[in-house]
């Protein structure tokens, strides 16, 4: 049996001695078709979205000034009521605060009268140092004739002493009548400082009487009501309370990284050029979203308000307050009352001009790129700023080269791609980068 299998390999080994083996042929890769756009170098808007529940800007608490028993309340002072400007929701009984300014005003009367009547003594009271000055100068006349006679033996001595006596008595009633002059300026002075006592008494209650009754400041919805007809109050007493509603209020946390590009123009090369917003609120635009549960959405236009005193540690957000103007106003049901939540959407002063690409095309810091003989490049950039939909690149690609938008799986450098433009891609980014309120 060995002859045979022996003859058979020399055979084989014959007829297979002269050929030679085959070649192999590379294989030819396929290209992966893939949709792409020729980057734009166009200007962004920033924007950032927060959500937060909305406040007045203003509230008031009717706070009883003076005590007393309610003696009327309005019948619109329930919570949820519009009420105007200087309507009458509450009045505490007056009675004892007007007896208390016919009682100031009586005294002001009784003061003014003794006033007049000391003005009336200090004429008096001149007049008669008038007549007392011009008896004694009679007498001092009388005096000197009398002293000339007595020098001739004409008059006795006790008639010279008698006379001498009514002249001391002529200088003592003048002398009277200027001491009653002296004493009068500061008897009116004390009657002047008593009269503004009570005046000032008067004002106190003139105005705690105005106090009692109580009204609007503003038009607003009432949100407490916390008294009743005949009730007594005190003073410092929360009787009811209102919102304003010219004006309402969102604070919206934001992170820092998400609020930064609202506020901090960037260059090119992704140098920051200096503050923008910080320094002019108003380039800071807003709008304010309610999203109903039928998929419909209200909006109300808003300005950026102020940023809130502090960073909040923990989650690194801060706190942007934006104000509505009339959030009342607007004729679609619901209005902006106190406590919805709502959407709201910032936007920052336009960037200069960047390359951008879609979002989704961007994987990490790298753009899957078209380049030559249509090959990938895996290229890293510099992004300068990232938005929802959207991404600004610094660095690391230029205006018109083709980035890839779909899925590759695997990314191999260098593979073979078949790139197809999709011009719906393309408006839709530039719509995005000029959305604005």
């Amino acid at each position: 049996m060995l002859i045979p299998v022996l003859i058979g390999l020399a055979v084989l080994f014959f007829l297979t001695r002269g050929q030679q083996a085959p070649k192999r042929s590379p294989a030819e890769q396929p290209a992966r078709a893939v949709r792409v756009i020729a980057v734009p170098a166009i200007p962004v808007t920033p924007r950032a979205r927060g959500f937060g529940e909305v406040r007045p800007a203003a509230t008031w608490e009717a706070v009883a000034q003076v005590r007393g028993i309610i003696a009327h309340k309005n019948p619109r002072l329930k919570r949820g009521n519009l009420l105007e400007k200087d309507t009458v929701i509450l009045r505490i009984d007056p009675a004892d605060y007007e007896a208390k300014v016919a009682e100031a005003e009586a005294d002001i009367q009784a003061t003014q009268a003794q006033i007049a009547e000391l003005a009336v003594k200090e004429k008096n009271t001149r007049a008669l140092l008038n007549i007392e000055e011009q008896a004694l100068a009679l007498g001092m006349k009388a005096l000197e004739r009398k002293k000339k006679l007595a020098g001739k033996g004409s008059v006795s001595r006790s008639g010279l002493e008698q006379e001498e006596n009514n002249l001391l008595q002529r200088r003592q009633g003048v002398q009277a009548q200027r001491n009653a002059l002296r004493l009068i300026p500061a008897r009116r002075a004390a009657l002047e400082a008593q009269l503004a006592r009570q005046r000032a008494r008067l004002k106190s209650a003139q105005r705690d009487l105005e106090r009692t009754v109580v009204r609007m400041p503003f038009r607003g919805r009432i949100s407490a009501v916390k008294v009743e007809q005949d009730q007594f109050v005190r003073e410092g007493e929360v009787m009811a309370a209102a919102d304003d509603i010219h004006l309402a209020e969102i604070e919206v946390q934001l992170p820092v990284s998400r609020f930064r590009p609202l506020v901090w123009q960037r260059s090119a090369q992704g140098r920051t050029r200096g503050p923008v917003a910080l320094a002019q609120p108003r380039d800071i635009r807003a709008r304010v979203r309610l999203q109903r549960d039928t998929g419909e959405s209200t909006e109300w236009p808003a300005r950026f308000a102020r940023l809130s005193d502090t960073v909040d540690p923990r989650t690194r957000t801060v706190g942007v307050i934006v104000e509505v103007p009339d959030p009342y106003a607007n004729a679609g049901p619901p209005p902006l009352v106190k406590g919805l939540y709502v959407e709201v959407d910032l936007y920052g002063p336009p960037l200069p001009t960047h390359p951008v690409v879609p979002r989704h095309a961007l994987h990490g810091h790298r753009l899957y790129v078209v380049g030559k003989d249509n090959r990938l490049e895996i290229r890293p950039v510099k992004v300068a700023l990232l938005q929802p939909a959207l991404a600004v690149i610094a660095s690391g690609i230029a205006p018109g080269e083709r980035v890839v938008l779909s899925d590759l799986m695997p990314a191999i450098e260098g593979m073979r791609l078949a790139p197809q433009t999709d011009p719906e891609a393309l408006d839709a980014l530039r719509q995005e980068a000029g959305r604005a309120p």
